[in-house]
């Protein structure tokens, strides 16, 4: 199961909420683990993810799963915050961002793909007056949601090459066939949005 993964049908108060109420809670969630600073307050949202996503019934094997396709950005990006900054800022990004990514995945997880991007449409109408297009955007949403999943197996198939010949450890072996290859699936989306006369307006 990739990142964002498929929705699950459930009975849980987590599905019974409504969608807009899930990504508000989302929202706050952002702004929260961006605002509140320290390694302390983010393992608390972490945990607070953890709790959320265990009543939604998300399942251990399902969020592991999940965190591993992550696991080359987040070793590099620990990393690189442990090196230029310490410890304390590199289990402060680390966990926020496994808390944001959890929390997304409960949020698709519990509920209809259709409803998620009706959603969201509708909170782009007022735009119109702006002369944005809220269909378009939506289109633009369910592209990237759909994206997101096959950028991750591309990431975690770069990391398993890279493995084989011995390179795991070696940041060029992983960022330069993860970048050319999701360089290509880009143009190829485009290209086959350009075919479908999407984007000539």
């Amino acid at each position: 199961m990739s990142l964002l993964g498929l929705y699950r049908p459930g009975t849980t108060w987590v599905h019974r909420m409504p969608v807009g109420a899930k990504l508000s809670g989302l929202a706050v969630l952002g702004i929260a683990v961006t605002v509140v600073r320290g390694p302390l307050s983010a393992l608390a949202f972490l945990m607070l993810s953890v709790a959320i996503a265990a009543a939604g019934r998300i399942g251990v094997r399902r969020s592991l799963r999940t965190l591993r396709s992550l696991l080359v950005v987040l070793v590099l990006l620990g990393g690189y915050q442990w090196w230029q900054r310490g410890w304390p800022v590199a289990v402060e990004v680390v966990a926020d961002l496994v808390c944001l990514v959890l929390a997304a995945t409960v949020v698709t997880a519990t509920t209809p793909m259709d409803a998620l991007l009706d959603a969201f449409v509708r909170a782009c109408r007022p735009l119109r007056r702006l002369g944005a297009n809220p269909d378009r955007i939506g289109l633009a949403m369910a592209l990237m949601v759909r994206a997101v999943p096959g950028l991750l197996d591309i990431a975690r198939e770069t990391r398993d090459a890279a493995k084989a010949r011995g390179l795991e450890r070696n940041p060029r072996a992983l960022l330069v066939p993860m970048t050319l290859r999701t360089v290509g699936r880009a143009r190829t989306t485009g290209e086959a949005l350009a075919a479908r006369g999407i984007g000539d307006e």
